[in-house]
């Protein structure tokens, strides 16, 4: 992942809201909610709802699906994923160097 795309994507889940969003759309699972169920379930006015999943959307973090008159949003597990590894993959890969010279202190 490029440190341009992940940060564009904390941004967009730096907003207290769209977090609220994606977490209800990570807890549906594969299937997803249709909006006016996100929409229930956050108490949010349609137009909000949808400002903040097409700031989801932009960065590849929410997909949607429309299926007849139904909206269906679905949270993207690979780029959760790739996000999360990410923020993790390096995590205290330098620490060898100064465990080394604690030792010897």
């Amino acid at each position: 992942m490029n440190i341009e795309l992940a940060a564009a994507q904390l941004e967009a889940l730096g907003n207290p809201t769209r977090l609220q969003v994606y977490r209800v759309l990570v807890r549906a699972g594969h299937n997803g909610l249709p909006v006016a169920q996100v929409q229930e379930r956050l108490g949010i006015p349609a137009s909000t709802l949808s400002h903040h999943l097409q700031r989801l959307i932009r960065n590849g973090l929410v997909s949607q699906e429309r299926q007849a008159t139904t909206l269906i949003c679905r949270a993207v597990y690979p780029a959760m994923d790739a996000l999360l590894g990410f923020l993790a993959d390096e995590c205290c890969i330098d620490e060898g160097c100064s465990a080394g010279s604690e030792k010897a202190a």
